[in-house]
């Protein structure tokens, strides 16, 4: 079958560089999966994101879709015909349906029994034909927020479009995209470059652009990027930080990237690193620098989108732009160390928390009784929680971070040791905000722990105590990422906190009237419902979890105990036979009324041998099993029970548990209560049992 290779691209001004390698795989895999969807083959495929162009190169594309064979299938053979030898109504109708006289109809075996129906071939599509099609459908479906209009014409896109590029082999005519007429030109660097550049074939595409000084593949230009700025640091004897969203950003900026190191006063390191590395990065999209021990150096990297003939004069200019930056830095530095942190507390009154909670001055004063009460309760200093809790906000009012608001909890951290607080209370202030994202570092103090804890269940009573809750996509508050921030910090720091309790004592510092009734019990069941994602990304199934859930428990660490545990436990051969085992047994002891009174299992009444080596085995086990259910060794209880399998097996195919004789009937209720509630010590194992 013949083939060509396929080369599209659009044209356009410069697109948003935190976007672009987004926009970029999109946008392949609109062309890519337009083809599958029409059956037309196609071999390797390339993609392409610079600032100004979205591409695809795909080689060996199908010229035209196979033909496909239909079969379309009618009435069963022997409603076809009435007793007469007619055609029935139902036959007739189905031939009419599909535009051809009944006799011209097959039989066609099927697993039911033959039928009436119709074979056909179909031809397959052309390429060519649907081409326009499918770049128009990838465009359409490009994760493009909000899209906008230039020049006198309709067409929206998420930047201004000057070319398309559509070519299949040789052929560029292929209809309009974006209200622009598909060709063969392309252009290169804005400035190395210019005028159009004619495409003889697809495959000219990489290195004509080379030529034309652009990189046109996003993964290229961004090892470019790494390996420029490695050399750039190790001239300096130095290690470049290239943390990856600012690597993704740097590289949807330029097209031919050149790195160029800068420097700058030595005494600006007098300032917090953090409010530097703000400064180089968010503002200026530099790459910091660090020595062997991790300390910051007064270099940076800038990555030029330039070949400069004087690169002097470039990095002389990044230097004189990045100066007034870090004088702003130091003068805010030094001049909110005048005023100590706790002098500073009194202006939150001004400032609102949320309409219906308060002021920032209020959410803190409901903090820091929390904090303190968290605190002694996972071993830590009340006082020092209390203490930090009480300048935890006071940062919010300082120059810093006004000027620079990812330095919130970091300068309040530095502040504080130069006030001359407690090395515990400071490192809390700037612990209070982790994790911050998923995957991020955790307190690594008890007293910050508690402030994190605490300064997050404020928030979420109060919030879904106003009526607030998420919904859907909404999620103002962030209410998702602080409960699985208190989750981690609970589970991974190992703090065997009550969230149940936890809560209650959180809406206990809310005034009355303030937050709605069962608030705790809203957030607890909403917090508890996040341990579903956390699982999933465990790859531990739904199951697993709903069994330990079954159980209504509330401390988290011991919930991530015991799913652990069950999770260990259905690896095991003998676990399906005991969950369905103790399916079976659910559902015997719920169909008993409600006022069925259980008692203690009596041994004379235990007639059948199978009953017996159940009960004596349940009793031999229970000391073992309890003494790992002391200890939280929920893993070892379960492998304990595990051994029950065989007798269990025995028991129901030995024993008549509903026999007419009520005695023994109850006996053995009893029996298997008891079976139940020992596996319930550690999880409702019959709900492993998957339903079909």
């Amino acid at each position: 079958m013949s083939t060509e290779t396929l080369l599209v691209e659009l044209g356009t001004e410069e697109l948003p560089p935190k976007a672009l390698k987004s926009l970029g795989l999109a946008f392949r895999d609109g062309i890519t999966g337009g083809l599958r969807q029409r059956e037309l083959g196609f071999g390797e495929v390339q993609w392409f994101a610079s600032p100004r162009r979205l591409a695809v190169l795909i080689a060996e594309v199908q010229l035209e879709a196979p033909d496909k064979d239909i079969v379309v299938l009618g009435p069963p053979l022997e409603r076809a015909r009435d007793a007469s030898g007619n055609w029935t109504p139902a036959a007739a109708g189905f031939a009419k349906k599909q535009g051809v006289e009944p006799d011209q109809l097959q039989t066609i075996d099927t697993p039911k029994g033959p039928r009436l129906g119709l074979r056909s071939t179909v031809g397959g599509v052309t390429t060519k034909d649907c081409l326009n099609d499918i770049i128009q459908g990838s465009v359409q479906a490009l994760p493009i927020p909000k899209r906008m209009r230039w020049s006198d014409n309709r067409v929206e896109f998420v930047r201004p479009v000057h070319w398309v590029v559509a070519m299949l082999g040789q052929d560029f005519d292929h209809g309009e995209i974006l209200g622009l007429t598909t060709g063969n030109t392309t252009r290169g660097h804005r400035f190395h470059s210019s005028g159009a550049i004619t495409l003889d074939r697809p495959e000219d595409y990489i290195d004509a652009l080379a030529d034309a000084r652009v990189v046109a593949s996003f993964e290229q230009r961004q090892q470019m990027i790494r390996d420029q700025v490695e050399v750039e640091a190790s001239a300096l004897q130095a290690t470049a930080v290239i943390d990856q969203d600012l690597l993704d950003e740097v590289t949807g900026l330029v097209e031919w990237p050149v790195a160029l190191t800068g420097s700058f006063e030595e005494r600006f390191l007098e300032v917090p690193p953090e409010a530097l590395v703000s400064s180089m990065k968010e503002h200026q999209k530099y790459f910091h620098l660090v020595d062997g021990e991790g300390r910051l150096k007064p270099n940076f990297i800038t990555i030029s989108n330039i070949e400069s003939k004087d690169p002097v004069q470039v990095i002389s200019g990044n230097e004189r732009v990045i100066r007034p930056r870090l004088s702003d830095a130091a003068f805010f530095f030094e001049t909110d160390k005048k005023t100590p942190l706790a002098d500073r507390v009194q202006q939150l009154e001004s400032i609102v928390f949320q309409q219906q909670l308060g002021t920032l001055s209020d959410k803190t004063q409901r903090v820091v009784k929390l904090a303190g009460a968290l605190a002694t309760r996972i071993g830590a200093s009340g006082e020092l929680a209390e203490r930090a809790a009480l300048l935890s906000k006071a940062d919010l009012v300082t120059d810093m971070v006004l000027e620079f608001s990812d330095m919130q909890g970091i300068a309040g951290s530095y502040y504080a040791l130069h006030d001359g607080e407690e090395a515990e209370v400071a490192s809390a202030l700037a612990q209070q905000y982790w994790p911050k994202f998923s995957g991020d570092r955790l307190p690594q103090t008890l007293t910050g722990c508690a402030l994190g804890l605490a300064d997050r269940l404020d928030t979420l009573v109060g919030i879904f105590g106003i009526g607030q809750a998420p919904t859907g996509s909404k999620d103002p508050f962030a209410l998702r990422r602080a409960s699985l921030a208190v989750l981690r910090i609970l589970v991974e720091k190992n703090l065997d906190l009550d969230l149940r309790e936890c809560l209650e004592l959180t809406a206990a510092q809310y005034p009355k009237n303030i937050i709605a009734d069962g608030t705790p019990g809203q957030v607890f069941d909403y917090m508890i419902e996040r341990f579903r994602a956390w699982y999933e990304e465990e790859k531990i199934p739904p199951e697993v979890f709903k069994a330990v859930s079954a159980r209504n428990l509330s401390r988290p660490l011991d919930i991530q105990r015991r799913v652990h545990a069950v999770h260990a436990f259905t690896q095991l051969p003998q676990a399906p036979a005991l969950a369905a085992a103790n399916k079976r047994v659910s559902n015997i002891l719920e169909k008993l009324e409600e006022n069925h009174l259980f008692s203690d299992v009596s041994a004379n009444l235990l007639v059948e041998p199978e009953e017996q080596a159940l009960s004596e085995q349940l009793k031999a086990l229970a000391q073992t099993c309890q003494s790992h259910l002391d200890k939280d060794e929920y893993t070892e209880a379960l492998a304990c029970l595990a051994g029950l399998r065989t007798t269990i097996d025995a028991f129901f195919d030995g024993v008549m548990v509903n026999t007419e004789d009520q005695a023994l009937r109850n006996n053995r209720l009893n029996l298997l209560k008891d079976l139940r509630d020992t596996f319930l010590q550690v999880a409702d194992i019959s709900q492993l049992v998957v339903s079909k």
